[in-house]
């Protein structure tokens, strides 16, 4: 591995303000050839796509580079089977409802407490419409994990749909989605994954993973905004046929994409899938090649660090972490300092020159599974250009407030 996070660090412009960038769950920030990708899409010029003209060309051309791009980070079978739409929230529910266009009274949906709720208000929504049963799987929460079979043993010859996280996005827990989504399978029902925690922090293969759909938003893998995906198994796209404009494409995925799509910020999902293959400088091959060796780079770097977050938080009397998963789990630490409003903890860090997140960051179910409730708790969170002096501020910045 030639991991060099000084070298990372470098190619992103907001990083040189001096502050430790802990808020990366909820989003990261920008490399320079993603704002150049973003920025020559639209110095060059660009057309809508079906010009018989070079500007459509180029436009058409950044289209199907993205869906190539995010299928080789995901490890998706075709570029075909990448959808994309402008947050994860809006496709869910863009998927939600065509999903439960056959669901009938006495037809369940398994949602979890460990979702974030993108991933669960859309379904319950639906289901109730069409009268069918919502079965929640509860999160363990002296823990913060989400056993198997606490989802598995609600899933029956009934269920329509299994909704479930690959990761969430305050404890940092990644669930056994294999043995989850086969469960799905067997009994006929569609595995719906939210990989947006996911994907920053692993090297994915919706072929290991065996859901239907695994939805991720590239703003947090240092993409850009208004640019999220859902990448379905080819079967599962074919037979979904959602509401659409009369003249709009019958062809997968462009049916599923509602009015033009962003392509300077497609093309910026290309410079950024292509600077996450190279971040392991002795990475060669294709690019899916490259990925998966920067991926593992990567991963070894973030659970250094996460060894040191968790066990700095551990050490201090004043600090109470949320859920301490003993699996996998992603570089995110949740906590709070008793009688302090996450909210002034977060304030106080800013202070210091330390970007945190604070509140619930939409995981509504596992806060008040929690028992915290609405108000939440602090998030820290790193990415691939976290460095150890980040971690350490951090950890002696919360020393200093308890």
């Amino acid at each position: 591995m030639a991991f060099d996070v000084e070298k990372v660090r470098a190619q992103y412009p907001a990083l040189a303000d001096g502050r430790a960038w802990l808020d990366g769950a909820a989003g990261t920030q920008v490399p320079q050839p993603v704002i150049d990708a973003v920025t020559d899409a639209y110095r060059v010029g660009m057309s809508n796509v079906g010009g018989p003209y070079a500007s459509s060309r180029r436009t058409g051309g950044i289209v199907a580079e993205a869906r190539a791009a995010v299928a080789d980070l995901v490890g998706a079978r075709d570029p075909a089977c990448v959808v994309f739409g402008p947050s994860m929230t809006a496709l869910t529910y863009r998927f939600a409802a065509v999903l439960a266009d056959g669901w009938r009274p006495g037809d369940e949906v398994v949602v979890t407490q460990l979702d974030h709720d993108a991933n669960v208000r859309p379904w319950i929504q639906h289901a109730q419409r069409a009268g069918a049963s919502v079965r929640v799987a509860e999160l363990d929460p002296a823990t913060g994990e989400l056993p198997a079979q606490r989802v598995t043993d609600l899933i029956g010859e009934r269920t329509k749909l299994v909704a479930v996280t690959a990761a969430s996005n305050v404890l940092g827990t990644m669930p056994d989605l294999r043995t989850i989504t086969d469960r799905a399978r067997q009994v006929g029902a569609l595995s719906y994954v939210d990989g947006v925690q996911h994907c920053p922090h692993a090297h994915v293969q919706l072929a290991e993973l065996g859901a239907d759909f695994y939805a991720t938003s590239a703003y947090k893998w240092a993409g850009p905004h208004l640019a999220a995906v859902v990448a379905g198994d080819p079967w599962s796209l074919e037979n979904l046929h959602p509401d659409k404009l009369k003249p709009s494409p019958e062809t997968s995925p462009d049916r599923f994409e509602l009015g033009t799509n962003p392509f300077a910020a497609m093309a910026g999902v290309v410079a950024a899938v292509e600077h996450l293959a190279g971040l392991d400088s002795d990475a060669d091959g294709s690019r899916a090649d490259r990925l998966a060796v920067s991926r593992r780079a990567v991963l070894a770097h973030e659970d250094a660090l996460a060894r040191m977050l968790f066990d700095g938080i551990g050490a201090l009397d004043g600090v109470v972490r949320y859920g301490a998963p003993q699996g996998p789990c992603t570089p995110t630490a949740f906590f709070g300092l008793p009688g302090v409003e996450p909210r002034q903890v977060a304030e106080r860090l800013a202070e210091r020159g330390l970007n945190v997140s604070h509140g619930h960051s939409y995981a509504w179910e596992a806060v008040h599974a929690l028992g915290i409730g609405p108000k939440g708790g602090v998030r820290a969170s790193l990415s691939h250009y976290t460095d150890e002096s980040d971690v350490r501020r951090l950890l002696e910045a919360l020393a200093d407030l308890t």
